[in-house]
């Protein structure tokens, strides 16, 4: 597809006028094939193809493709509502008129026609004029079925990829673009949606406050580029201290992280926290003559009237500032005052 061409006028089909009639008969009378063949053979928008063995109708017309079904009810082999039926159940068929031509005018047998799928019924032989008329009728009512079927595809596609789109966009204004963590924005609304969670349900949330210890000398010792790689390595460690769903790891700005822990109290935040010193003094990143590590603060707080979300982070940013002072590469727990 060129970029100048129409997704949808692509897969849609022209006008239904500008298409011809591909007819389908199944009539095991050869007197009767022949007759309609006579009565549409001067018409240059009809195409007739029959098939005299019922039980070869259905793999007939899944070849074929006909605009228009003709068919009788009484032959040999099948009945005729039965394969009415049939057609209406093959996926590549039900939608496909079926006009019945049938030597019984009955009330009660058209009844049961209709009811098996048929779209017309006509007592055979109709008038020539009126047979075209019906057929001519049937293609068209088809065809711009099949166009807004086609139209309503393609604008699903459409659809389906600008949700895409419109995901992808969003995730990326959500999205930290170096260590794929949340960025700070969408930490700032999360943060506020979960503090109001829990001051209706008067649960405790806590947070974890992490800063890479000494990271401008690594960033001066091996440079920019090895330490974005660095904050890329921390970032997936500091990504499993969000195990649940409710939790959200985060880039808080520079070398520094956070973790939303809803729900988590004091002790079991502080869990995750030492879980996290470890792993990442594991990963045994060389750092002068020693290790990459991280320094962790820790918060938790059930909200309640006159407390904000701002004083649970800043809580636990002073635990942080804490475990530096006190040598880094550990965690400390905030001490309420």
């Amino acid at each position: 597809m060129t970029q100048d061409q129409d997704p949808i006028a692509m897969v849609v089909p022209p006008a239904a006028d500008n298409y011809l009639s591909m007819v389908l008969l199944v009539d095991d009378q050869v007197l009767i094939c022949e007759a309609v063949r006579r009565a549409l053979a001067e018409e240059p928008d009809m195409d007739l193809h029959y098939c005299t063995n019922s039980r070869d109708a259905v793999r007939t017309a899944q070849d074929l493709k006909p605009t228009v079904i003709l068919q009788d009810l009484v032959m040999p082999g099948i009945d005729g509502l039965d394969l009415l039926r049939t057609y209406r159940a093959t996926p590549s068929l039900h939608a496909v008129p079926v006009i019945v031509l049938s030597a019984k005018d009955e009330a009660s047998t058209k009844s049961e026609a209709f009811r098996a799928g048929a779209n017309d019924y006509l007592v055979k032989l109709p008038d020539r004029i009126e047979l075209i008329a019906r057929i001519r009728h049937q293609t068209r009512a088809y065809l711009d079925h099949v166009q807004r079927d086609a139209a309503y595809s393609a604008l699903r596609e459409s659809q389906r990829q600008l949700m895409n789109a419109n995901l992808e966009l969003q995730r990326l204004t959500q999205i930290d673009g170096l260590t794929n963590l949340g960025n700070r924005r969408y930490f700032n609304e999360y943060m506020q949606a979960e503090w109001r969670r829990a001051l209706r349900s008067e649960a405790s949330i806590a947070v974890l406050m992490i800063d890479v210890d000494r990271f401008k000398g690594y960033n001066d010792a091996y440079g920019h580029l090895a330490g974005d790689e660095v904050l890329k390595r921390l970032a997936a460690v500091i990504n499993t201290g969000a195990s649940r769903a409710s939790d959200l790891a985060a880039r808080f700005g520079g070398e520094e992280f956070i973790v939303v822990l809803p729900g988590a109290t004091i002790d079991g935040a502080g869990a995750v926290a030492d879980r996290l010193v470890r792993s990442v003094r594991d990963l045994g990143i060389s750092h002068g003559e020693g290790v990459v590590t991280i320094s962790v603060g820790v918060a938790a707080m059930v909200p309640g009237v006159g407390t904000s979300a701002r004083d649970l982070v800043n809580a636990a940013d002073v635990a942080l500032f804490r475990a530096k002072e006190a040598g880094r590469d550990r965690v400390e727990p905030h001490i309420a005052a």
